[in-house]
């Protein structure tokens, strides 16, 4: 059978009454624990001052006589000011540290009735952060009869043990995980498991965290998510400030930075507090931190361990206390192994790294993302505009599909529904606006792929093909498929391609030459001619 131990403290006020046989009707908390029939106290550890030792040994005698089981175990504890949470809860904390608890072969019950309240409150936090490893006991009177025992409650600190709280607790959680994610209903595996771990990162932490992922993958929108989750977490009361650091270059990045000081350069007209000292008490998000200067980089390091840097042209340090968020688009460890970025600053970032992936990397998304931006398009202009069935599907299919680059990622994903809303007759976006959209995107993404290759290519090898050639080669077979069809022949097309390098041969086989390089890419002569 396992023993219980209650730790509690002696009740100056509550504990003491007369010496004679009237105290016996009277509650007295300590005493009345004893005393209780459905509870067994093995040992009772009793702190007290030096000063209340003759009340403590007068409790001690009566806990004897009612439960001549339990042992007393008095414990001196002297306070300086019983009301100085600092001096209390180093002294508690120096007790149970010392005590030699024995969690797998006794309970052990905090008594929190008696004492100061500032003692109360210490025995509480030592309790749940289980430097005490039990439960807090309280107790109370019988308010409808005269009982010296009175009555008695558990508390147990371990919330996992409460089912109602912790489906209250798993459901804020997926608050937040839903804020996060804008409200959208994701549904890439990897990507919601990212989310879940951010979101246990921002409210429990304020360590830097960094954020890495193609332009246009949302790190800015989620960095603000981040700081707004904080913020009603009342984890920072400061602002959000966010600055590109694409757009930092020499002096004008140390001053935006840290500021400066009234002619600390040519230019510096007034003082200027600098975006770090603007974040005091919040959150700093420096977007493309990998495009700063090893010298900004050395100061931002500083600043995240010291929370203190040097403004340009001052004598004196200023301090600001902010978390931070970096974003890149880069692969910083090969920045790093390049001598671009600093590895002491990449070390402190790389604490939480989160990965986010493109559109591309998560087309599962793709049509909750467009409900969203319908949504954010009706807010923005008070006009809802919705698909038609035919059009939702059609659009949805291309989206999805393999010709879907998504380069632009979620901004790419914007601008098409910005568009397709836009130009959408009577609030429905039908068939033939969705095909215009389709061949817009089209002639985007090829631009972008293969420079001055056209469209034409994608009639011809497809956009997934596409995508697996070097832009050398797609710049090469676009000029090819232009002259080709100019021809109407096989031979006359090779004649004016291989013009100069033909008169160096003894024979030529213009048709064959031509016929083998389009062989290379799955293609006939009659195939241009077709498209």
């Amino acid at each position: 059978m396992r023993s219980t131990t209650v730790i509690g403290f002696l009740g100056s006020t509550l504990d003491a009454s007369k010496f004679g046989p009237s105290r016996w009707n009277k509650w007295r908390p300590t005493v009345g624990l004893c005393m209780q029939p459905d509870l067994r106290v093995d040992r009772f550890v009793l702190l007290h001052g030096e000063y209340h030792r003759r009340l403590a040994e007068f409790v001690m005698q009566d806990i004897r006589d009612v439960s001549p089981e339990t042992e007393v175990v008095p414990h001196i504890i002297n306070f300086d000011d019983a009301w100085d949470f600092e001096e209390v809860y180093t002294q508690l904390l120096d007790f149970a540290q010392g005590f030699d608890f024995e969690p797998e072969n006794e309970d052990y019950l905090v008594h929190i009735t008696t004492g100061t309240h500032v003692a109360q409150i210490c025995l509480f936090l030592l309790t749940e952060a289980r430097f005490i490893p039990g439960k807090l006991l309280q107790t109370q009177p019988e308010r409808s009869k005269p009982d010296p025992a009175g009555t008695w409650n558990a508390i147990d600190l371990d919330l996992s043990r409460y089912d109602s709280i912790a489906q209250r607790f798993a459901a804020s959680s997926r608050e937040s995980t839903s804020f996060l994610k804008g409200g959208i209903e994701t549904r890439n595996a990897a990507f919601n498991a990212m989310i879940d771990e951010i979101e246990q990162v921002a409210t429990r932490s304020s360590a830097p965290l960094l954020l890495m992922g193609p332009t246009g993958a949302g790190k800015s929108l989620l960095a603000r998510r981040i700081y707004e989750l904080k913020a009603d977490r009342h984890r920072l009361a400061g602002p959000f400030v966010e600055v590109n650091c694409a757009t930092l270059k020499g002096d004008n990045a140390m001053s935006a930075l840290f500021g400066h000081r009234k002619g600390a350069f040519t230019g510096a007209v007034a003082d200027r507090a600098g975006l770090l000292r603007s974040a005091d008490g919040g959150m700093l998000f420096l977007d493309e931190i990998g495009e700063l200067g090893l010298d900004e980089q050395a100061m931002i390091l500083r600043a995240i361990e010291e929370k203190r840097f040097l403004p340009m042209g001052a004598d004196k340090e200023v301090a600001s206390q902010f978390q931070l968020i970096a974003g890149t688009n880069l692969d910083l460890i090969d920045a790093v192994a390049k001598g671009t970025f600093r590895d002491d600053l990449f070390a402190r970032l790389n604490l939480w790294t989160f990965h986010l992936p493109g559109l591309a990397e998560r087309k599962e998304d793709i049509e909750p993302n467009v409900d969203y931006e319908l949504e954010r398009f009706a807010a923005a202009e008070d006009m809802r505009v919705t698909f038609n069935k035919e059009a939702r599907d059609r659009y949805l299919a291309f989206a999805m599909g393999p010709e879907a680059l998504w380069s632009g990622n979620f901004r790419d994903l914007s601008a098409s529904i910005t568009r397709m809303a836009t130009l959408s007759a009577d609030g429905r976006i039908d068939r033939a606006t969705v095909e215009l959209e389709i061949s817009r995107l089209r002639r985007s993404w090829t631009t972008d792929r293969g420079g001055q290759s056209g469209d034409h290519l994608v009639s011809v090898l497809g956009t997934e093909q596409m995508t697996q050639l070097d832009p050398f080669d797609l710049a090469q077979l676009s000029e090819v498929v232009r002259i080709c069809r100019r021809h109407t022949s096989l031979s006359a097309a090779g004649r004016e391609l291989f013009a100069v390098s033909r008169q160096n041969r003894s024979t030529t086989n213009d048709a064959d030459r031509l016929r083998k390089y389009l062989l290379k890419f799955g293609l006939s002569f009659d195939d241009l001619q077709a498209t």
